[in-house]
């Protein structure tokens, strides 16, 4: 059975997506840490981010860089934190999160309910400020 980001990807459910190319989609995150945090997935679906081969693991990274450069011009911060957990979906994945302190990457606290509305204002945001 697809994952729900390979499901995300082929738009059979909807997401709030902010960049894609051939290889990868990056999407906010439902449950968000902070406002504009934001999951970079690879296309190819593989459980774990390092088990994806090198040409399609460095074109993520490459991808991640664009995304979080747009993040960061999008959303004030102090910067985009980075982190693989991958615990959660089994289909790799970056999550990336603006940070005003060490306490906005913790996967423990309560996470931001959004409205839909604010989710799409925030997607496109930062879909604008991609190079």
């Amino acid at each position: 059975m697809a994952s729900i980001f390979t499901r995300i990807i082929n738009r059979e459910i909807p997401g709030y997506i902010v960049a894609e190319n051939e290889d990868a989609i990056a999407f906010l995150d439902i449950n968000p840490l902070n406002e504009g945090h934001t999951l970079v997935v690879p296309k190819k679906e593989v459980d774990k981010l390092f088990d994806l081969d090198e040409d399609t693991y460095l074109k993520l990274q490459a991808f991640t860089h664009k995304v979080a450069q747009a993040i960061e011009k999008t959303i004030p911060c102090l910067r985009v934190g980075v982190a693989v957990i991958g615990l959660e979906v089994p289909h790799a994945h970056i999550h990336l999160i603006p940070l005003h302190g060490m306490h906005d990457i913790d996967f423990g606290r309560p996470k931001l309910k959004l409205s839909q509305e604010e989710f799409e204002i925030i997607a496109q945001k930062i879909s604008s400020n991609m190079a």
